[in-house]
């Protein structure tokens, strides 16, 4: 048996533009030829299971061997192989209509993956490392030939008889000069980690040696030997093929350890499976954030029937849940998928909403069933949350019923909680329930014992996410403002009609005014004489609290309008308590540089217990307080 012929593609030679256009991207082409023979392999077994094979199905592995002196690579399976027809079926004939048609669709393509994936070119994919491919291949069918097909880079190809004995095929890859990095057994063993460490069949890469034992010595100590043993790279029954009723905790602890083994232990974990209306499985891990907000995203890894695809999930998964660690598995998605297809396709829309609802019933069922652990776990998980309220509105509806949040004296309230805590007391007297919060307790110390006096409660809200949180809280509840407790004096943050009276005159609040706008001296601060209780402090300096939350919102990258209020001045208040003792001492002064030194001191004091004072303005009043002691 010996024929030649021309490949059927339709166009005057398809691998240059392999070569040219996926060059990047070269290393999948052992992705798709170790998947190619484990389809094989599997097709084999389910003949056999069908009754439509009743040969011996011997050891159904899939081996890949490389060959440096011989500058080959050779991918083995015992799969149902092919006949000499097959190969000029499936083989040589590629679906393209003509060179025109292929480049203009080219077009399109983002990458190689979607190359390949649009034009069938997995096994052609060879030829961007090989000069030169060879196929040996037994068929399963009774009384079938072997076949060789070789083909040297262009269009010509020849089919005679082959040398292959037993059923499957040989992949033989005649690696070019510019890929030669591919005979390095290291550099083979990496890819085969990353695409084939759970294929569903086994897969041999050389092999490795294992100490057995090996009898019993005179002391009666165990006696061990080294042996050689085929070295398998994959897990062929990773636990997301698996039912949860047959895991336990430490099954699902040990395959996170598996796939990243310096990481910590994670908090939980949500085991997805579903075959309607998509088929989807996979094992979802929270991982223990705290509050570094840890934006390392791709740790979320996709495969397609156990082969790895790729670890950028940015539209299968919700973007508030890329900080969660795991893999999802899904025949629906392409092997060879690329960005267009993900944000395309229907079914991963339906993916994208099953992943959300399953995370917030898993979050729901563990609040519910076992509040103290989940209140435990809570500067890890608040992160998950938080944003997945800012970003999901079906998940906001989950979670309004079990977010958390927590006061300075580290309790924990639902919104539900916290509404009803606050209710009454915090209220102003336009009918507005005032949430105070602070994002550092101890450099806003003073305010927070402020509005402990009055028997206010403080939030801590000190993650970068908060702002937004705040933000997104206060458009979804209805008559509820979050203000920092150092916005503002805490009679303005909270106003009530029962405010204190002041114990100044109009031309004694004009004069204190002025003398203090003299001691500071500075154009972007505005001095206001308040008339607050005797035992607030004399002096506090504040930034409004709508500008402050939209420039550090710009800080992180708010985007849009957001960055017209960073470039913004930074503008402070001056609130001068006149019912305080030390601005009556200083109305009684009659020396104008006392009463300038007594402001200047309360008002460096104000900037001190915001952390804003610095260099030579710090120097003075240090100097200053020696001097007044």
């Amino acid at each position: 048996m010996q024929e030649k012929g021309t490949i059927s593609i339709h166009t005057e030679n398809i691998f240059p533009i392999i070569k040219k256009f996926l060059y990047s991207d070269n290393e999948i082409f052992l992705r798709e030829l170790v998947s190619n023979a484990v389809d094989a392999t599997q097709k084999v077994k389910r003949l056999s299971s069908l009754g439509q094979f009743n040969g011996e199905l011997g050891d159904l592995k899939v081996s890949v061997s490389v060959d440096a002196e011989a500058k080959t690579i050779t991918i083995s399976d015992m799969g149902i192989g092919m006949t000499a027809e097959e190969i000029k079926k499936y083989i040589n004939q590629i679906a393209f209509s003509g060179a025109t048609e292929f480049m203009e669709k080219f077009k399109e393509a983002k990458d190689a993956n979607e190359i390949i994936g649009r034009f069938g070119l997995g096994f052609y994919s060879a030829f961007m490392v090989a000069d030169k491919v060879e196929i040996q291949t037994l068929s399963y069918q009774d009384g079938a030939a072997p076949a060789r097909w070789i083909c040297d880079g262009s269009t010509e190809f020849e089919i005679t008889e082959g040398n292959r004995t037993e059923r499957g095929s040989d992949i033989i890859l005649y690696v070019n000069a510019e890929s030669e990095e591919f005979l390095a057994e290291d550099k083979l063993q990496q890819i085969l980690d990353k695409y084939a460490k759970f294929l569903p069949v086994p897969v041999k890469f050389g092999m490795r040696t294992e100490h057995v034992e090996d009898g019993v010595d005179e002391e009666g100590k165990t006696n061990y030997k080294e042996v050689e043993v085929d070295n398998i790279i994959n897990n062929t029954t990773p636990i997301w093929t698996k039912a949860p009723g047959e895991l336990n905790d430490e099954d699902y602890l040990n395959f996170y350890r598996e796939l990243y083994p310096f990481a910590e232990d994670p908090l939980f974990w949500i085991h997805l499976n579903v075959d309607y209306p998509f088929n989807l499985t996979g094992v979802l891990y929270f991982p223990k954030l705290k509050n570094d907000f840890d934006f390392q995203r791709n740790k979320i890894k996709l495969f397609s029937r156990q082969v790895f695809i790729t670890d950028e999930v940015k539209d299968i998964v919700p973007e508030f849940l890329m900080l969660l660690h795991g893999v999802i598995d899904s025949p629906d998605i392409p092997l060879n998928v690329s960005r267009s297809f993900l944000q395309a396709d229907g079914n991963v829309k339906k993916i994208n909403n099953y992943i959300t609802r399953k995370v917030a019933d898993k979050l729901s069922e563990l609040y519910k069933n076992d509040r103290k652990s989940f209140e435990e776990k809570w500067s890890d998980i608040g992160v998950f949350v938080k944003y997945g309220m800012i970003s999901e509105e079906k998940f906001y509806e989950k979670a309004v019923d079990f977010v958390l949040l927590e006061n300075t004296k580290k309790e924990l309230f639902t919104l539900e909680e916290y509404k009803q805590k606050t209710a009454g007391l915090q209220t102003d007297k336009n009918g507005t329930q005032i949430y105070l919060y602070t994002n550092n307790p101890d450099k806003q110390d003073a305010f927070i014992q402020s509005a402990n006096k009055k028997d206010y409660d403080v939030l801590v809200m000190n993650h970068p996410l908060d702002n937004h949180f705040i933000s997104h809280l206060e458009r979804k509840l209805d008559k509820i403002s979050l203000k920092r407790v150092d916005a503002d004096i805490i009679d303005r943050l909270i106003e009530k009609d029962d405010a204190p009276a002041t114990v100044l005159t109009e031309d004694q609040v004009k004069t204190v005014k002025e003398i203090f706008e003299g001691a500071i001296s500075k154009a972007n601060m505005e001095v206001t004489i308040e008339s607050l209780h005797p035992e607030e402090l004399p002096v506090a300096v504040t930034m409004d609290e709508f500008m402050r939350r939209m420039k550090e919102m710009s800080q992180m990258g708010g985007g849009g309008g957001m960055n017209f209020y960073g470039a913004i001045p930074e503008r402070y208040k001056v609130a001068v308590n006149g019912n305080h003792k030390l601005i009556s001492r200083i109305l009684e002064s009659s020396d104008v540089s006392v009463q300038k030194e007594l402001a200047r001191q309360a008002f460096d004091l104000a900037l001190l217990s915001q952390g804003m004072l610095t260099g030579a303005d710090l120097t003075a009043f240090v100097n200053r307080s020696v001097s007044l002691i």
